[in-house]
């Protein structure tokens, strides 16, 4: 580290301002284009938003709605707080999400489980008017597609009422086990679907879910906190146990002329997705519990009768369907649907008798940004080179190829307007934190939202000078697959030899070797003196079904195999010392140290597992069952798989870190592997952090956390060189 730059500690990694910068979250256009809104976090704490508008006729920002101003601080619900873990935000304060009315007079804003109505001046003279004040939460609140109601879940039953009117319940009060207008726990937790109810794009209708939780056995949780234990008893649906019911029906706004929707005579199925076209038709996707066959089931919502639309089945096999989003309804009637059904994500249309593929990527295309129907385009974001995420204009037609509208140099993402007018596009690179501009369709810049430029008040700016490029390169798994990998390195002296952090998360879903910004903590290890490593292995995401498919019934085995390969590349290399190689991971990648360590005692240094899955019977049915099969028909799948049967195989140091309220990976999973290793008087060491979820972190206790990590591996010798 050069004399010049100060020491990047943990504590001011996880301080605030943000050494990222400015993080605004939810951009979304206001329905008369005049404004672009946007949650911003506050310097002086970085986990509080505000809501923040763009005026674009006068290019000048301002704040609409003060968190502070007028949340009450009450704490929230059981089951808010369950929701927010869903949606990760449990750690997030202030405005975490907010919604336009059709008209652009205001936003509807939840906060501290009340909802608030802030009608926006054009002379800036804004107004915030309280439209609930209750002890329980309002879950999911919405406005209707023409803003005439407000709706929202309290007490398992959905609430309707017109602006400015008292609301009401319009389902029944059931049994405890009933739920009206919430999605169940996988649905939020693994089918990215956090609402049970739609509005129709008249008002005049709306469909609701309605979720029996009975068949659902019940994990008793304790949330073991600082000065007391709460025990909640958790619907918690383990792979192979039966899920809850989940039934529609379509309403009036107060409830009446209710029909049940026709989703078949299968109930062990999953709802997907629910969607009114605009022209009033309904859609609502069925899944079935292998995960294999996705029917769209056209429902008539007069009556509720359904015929299936079309089917799309796995593209593999020995796979299974991704959901997603990337979908839209056109005007016409036609359907712009992903599909990985020719082993790569790509782009059709369907016009409910015929398809015509409008992408033909190698490399998948990952998401739907927006779609402009007056001048027959749409707009994605793709893989390119495997390490980037590029935006791309196509057309609707399929005629005219695809376009490139970001710069390669960077990595992308972005959002549109709902008429595909403008683009919001939030680029990165491995030297430049996130930046966020306005651009035309064609990728020309109009203005930055947050140009967040390394200047000499950028919070990071005093760190510069020992911030460390990664090298980027591949190699090859046993069957010859190209695998990336990502490397920083510590100003190193000629001769000597230093230790490897070796970072991981390894499962299905997020690729983290990629060219985008990778944030101020793997800078803060690699200031300490540790060479920061990461591979992504064969399951991962971004690279087409055929990279995914081999953990297919066959988790901790083929990414054991590919992270192996890392560490045997490291070896090689004369600057690593190849006896202090320590690997880290979280969740999954708690999981997969465990695995690691069985497999390869010796090969690594130490291990750190968070958050770990130990035996995959105890996670939930969608996640587990889409890649490992139900454990009642391949129960030899799960046995290899588990962590459990090997355990005392570790003999390397070990570090296990578990929050004592987690509710996604419950603590069980960590409890257990302690009872084996005490039981066999295998040594390890453990953290707890009593009253923290699956995410362990804030200002202060993310330092605790790091600082323990590294203690833990100074303690066995895991050191740079003197």
């Amino acid at each position: 580290m050069t004399e010049a730059s100060p020491e990047l500690t943990f504590e001011r990694v996880f301080a605030s301002p943000s050494l990222n910068g400015p993080a605004p979250r939810q951009a979304k256009f206001s329905p008369d284009g005049r404004y672009l809104t946007l949650l911003r976090n506050r310097e002086d704490d970085r986990e509080r938003y505000d809501l923040w508008g763009f005026d674009l006729t006068t290019s000048q920002w301002r704040m609409l709605v003060d968190s502070e101003a007028i949340g009450s601080g009450r704490e929230l619900s059981e089951d808010e707080k369950m929701q927010r873990e869903r949606a990760r935000v449990g750690g997030l304060s202030g405005i975490i999400s907010y919604q336009w009315a059709s008209d652009a007079s205001g936003v509807l804003v939840p906060i501290d489980g009340d909802l608030y109505f802030a009608r926006i001046s054009d002379d800036g003279d804004d107004t915030v008017t309280r439209l609930t004040d209750t002890e329980e939460s309002e879950l999911n609140p919405a406005l209707s597609n023409s803003s005439a109601y407000v709706s929202f879940v309290r007490d398992r039953q959905l609430w309707v009422g017109a602006v400015g009117e008292e609301a009401a319940p319009i389902t029944p009060k059931e049994a405890g086990t009933i739920r009206w207008g919430e999605a169940e726990f996988v649905a939020q937790e693994e089918m990215g679907r956090l609402t049970g109810y739609w509005w129709a794009p008249d008002d005049s209708r709306l469909v609701v879910q309605r979720t029996d939780e009975s068949p659902v056995g019940i994990v008793t949780r304790a949330a073991i906190g600082a000065t007391g234990t709460k025990v909640f008893d958790q619907r918690y649906p383990v792979a192979g146990s039966d899920n809850a019911i989940v039934e529609l029906y379509v309403m009036d706004p107060d409830g009446g002329n209710q029909v049940k929707v026709d989703i078949g005579e299968e109930t062990d199925i999953y709802i997907a997705r629910v969607d009114w076209a605009p022209d009033g038709a309904l859609y609502v996707q069925r899944q079935n519990r292998q995960q294999t066959v996705l029917d769209m089931l056209k429902v008539d919502p007069a009556t509720g009768a359904s015929e299936v639309w079309f089917t799309e089945t796995a593209a593999r096999e020995e796979y299974w369907i991704n959901l997603s989003d990337n979908y839209r309804f056109l005007e016409d009637g036609n359907l712009l649907w992903w599909s990985e059904r020719d082993g790569f994500g790509n782009f059709y249309r369907f016009d409910g008798a015929q398809w015509s593929q409008l992408t033909s990527l190698n490399e998948p295309a990952s998401s739907l940004v927006g779609v402009n129907e007056d001048d027959n385009q749409f707009f994605y974001r793709a893989a390119e080179g495997v390490l980037t995420q590029q935006v791309y204009g196509a057309s609707l037609s399929g005629n005219a190829g695809s376009q490139r509208i970001t710069d390669p140099d960077y990595t992308n993402t972005a959002s549109m307007d709902p008429l595909g007018r403008m683009l919001l596009i939030s680029r990165s690179a491995s030297d430049q934190p996130t930046q966020s501009y306005l651009a035309t369709r064609t990728g020309q810049r109009i203005t930055w939202v947050e140009e967040n430029a390394l200047s000499e008040d950028h919070p990071y700016t005093p760190y510069l000078l020992s911030h460390t490029m990664p090298e980027f390169g591949t190699i090859e798994a046993e069957d010859g697959t190209p695998l990336h990998y990502m490397m920083l390195k510590p100003d190193m002296e000629p001769g000597k030899q230093y230790p490897v952090f070796y970072h991981h998360y390894s499962g299905p879903g997020p690729q983290i070797v990629d060219r985008g910004w990778d944030g101020a903590l793997a800078q803060a290890v690699v200031d300490r003196g540790y060479i920061w490593f990461a591979l992504d292995n064969r399951g991962t995401a971004n690279r087409g079904v055929d990279f995914e498919q081999p953990i297919y019934r066959a988790m901790g085995g083929v990414e054991v195999d590919d992270q192996r390969k890392g560490a045997e590349f490291l070896a090689t290399l004369g600057f690593v010392d190849a006896d202090k190689i320590a690997i880290y991971g979280w969740s999954y990648g708690g999981y997969m140290t465990l695995k690691q360590l069985e497999a390869d005692p010796g090969l690594y240094a130490a291990g750190i597992s968070g958050a770990p899955v130990t035996r995959w019977e105890l996670y939930d049915t969608h996640y587990t069952e889409r890649f490992m099969g139900d454990p009642r028909e391949v129960p030899e799948a799960y046995e290899t798989a588990s962590a459990i049967p090997e355990a005392t195989k570790i003999a390397d140091p070990l570090l296990l870190i578990h929050g004592m309220a987690d509710d996604n990976v419950v603590f069980e999973n960590s409890s257990e592997l302690i009872s084996v290793l005490q039981e066999n008087n295998v040594p390890f060491e453990m953290m707890l952090y009593p009253g923290y979820t699956h995410r362990v972190g804030g200002e202060n206790i993310s330092p605790h956390m790091w600082n323990s990590i590294f203690r833990f591996l100074e303690a066995h010798g895991v050191t740079p060189p003197e």
